[in-house]
């Protein structure tokens, strides 16, 4: 499956590109201020419990019912499931709506999930599940409800970290997503469709890793951000696993739940392809959303596909690696040095793009200010480019 590859404001990439999978934020909705759901998503959506908008000082209140137990059944993944569970939460999402009489109320406005990973009360969520949010509420399996505030949000990566003040929380184990590998088992946790009893517990498979996919914009089209590294996976992601963990056999969280690829086309469902954002990318953005409240990423300024056979047919290269120009935005770092559309990136400073998530997240690890060399074809000639980097709109690649 390609996923296109858009820019805000900008063009569908030229004919270059198969055609896009409708990708779906995987956040149970409910009502927001204007009456549209929060988020939108081509799965079933649930109401969301109103039970999280309350706040409980009784640690273990409903730890008799949540509590996993130990299995004896072969291959059993309840040892890797008592590690993780508890540490990942419910996040109610309350906005201000209006009723008959034009009285504000705080309602619930959208389900997601987090996970706790510093003992401090830190927890990773994804930006789209705390979006717009005028009070966030952090329930965890237990039964402890907390009012959360905001510590940082980032829309590029779609990475948000909210905090509790409490005590004795349990913490997850981050892991180590370079070490990922095709194949390897994958277990999902979060809220799915909101319902009641705590976080559903789905496995699979890492299907793939180093996917790029774009995210759905606020109505649906196809103007949200471009994420790379992502983690494929046929673990069930559902409405309300937004912001959940991906773990290793061990325990250990890979990934963030995000993404689910709804249908390949029009009245074609894809099935059991969901995508976490790699956690040694969402770590590394959350670390700075504490430290400063946000994060300034630095921006080229092409819109741009992957090369594959059909695409270097089109362009008449014999190039197999690289990503092909579909679009330059004007003034920005790329056209002020001359990077044309059709123009075959192949390197960044002298290092051959080889997967489709390459270029951008080259780019991702760099600061606003930074020179970048380009190896740059155009027709029979390849030449390099010296390119400044600029600081990135919201959710420009």
């Amino acid at each position: 499956m390609k996923l296109n590859i858009t820019q805000p404001g900008g063009r569908k990439a030229i004919a270059l590109a198969l055609a896009p999978a409708i990708v779906a934020l995987a956040v149970a909705c409910g009502g927001s201020g204007n009456g549209k759901p929060l988020v939108s998503s081509n799965s079933g959506a649930s109401s969301p419990s109103t039970a999280a908008a309350s706040t409980s000082t009784s640690p273990g209140a409903s730890s008799t019912t949540l509590q996993a137990t130990t299995s004896s059944a072969p291959n059993s993944i309840a040892p890797i499931v008592q590690k993780i569970r508890p540490a990942t939460v419910q996040i109610t999402n309350e906005q201000v709506q209006f009723d008959r009489f034009n009285q504000s109320l705080d309602v619930p406005a959208g389900v997601g999930t987090g996970v706790i990973y510093d003992k401090s009360g830190l927890i990773m969520t994804n930006n789209h599940v705390v979006a717009g949010a005028k009070k966030l509420m952090a329930t965890l399996p237990d039964g402890r409800s907390f009012e959360a505030t905001l510590v940082g949000t980032d829309s590029r990566t779609d990475i948000a970290v909210v905090k509790v003040q409490a005590t004795d929380l349990p913490v997850a184990t981050l892991g180590d997503s370079s070490k990922v590998v095709v194949g390897d088992e994958a277990i999902a946790v979060g809220n799915a469709l909101d319902l009641t009893g705590g976080p559903t517990v789905t496995s699979g498979v890492i299907s793939a890793i180093e996917r790029t996919a774009q995210e759905p914009d606020a109505r649906g089209g196809n103007g949200g951000p471009q994420l790379y590294g992502l983690i494929q996976t046929d673990a069930a992601i559902n409405p309300g696993n937004s912001g959940g963990p991906l773990t290793d056999s061990n325990g250990a969280v890979i990934g963030i739940n995000t993404l689910v690829a709804g249908e390949a086309e029009p009245g074609v469902q894809a099935q059991g392809i969901g995508f976490a954002i790699n956690i040694n990318g969402a770590k590394q953005i959350a670390d700075q959303l504490v430290k400063n409240g946000s994060v300034d990423h630095a921006y080229l300024g092409v819109n741009y596909v992957p090369l594959n056979p059909a695409v270097a047919s089109q362009l008449g290269t014999t190039q197999k690696t690289g990503v092909a120009v579909a679009q330059v935005v004007s003034n920005s770092p790329a056209g002020q040095a001359d990077i044309k559309a059709k123009d075959i990136i192949t390197q960044v400073d002298g290092k051959n793009l080889v997967g489709e998530s390459d270029l951008g997240q080259t780019i991702d690890q760099h600061k606003p200010g930074d020179s970048v060399t380009l190896t740059v074809l155009r027709g029979n000639d390849k030449h390099d480019v010296k390119v400044t980097l600029g600081k990135a709109p919201t959710t420009s690649v």
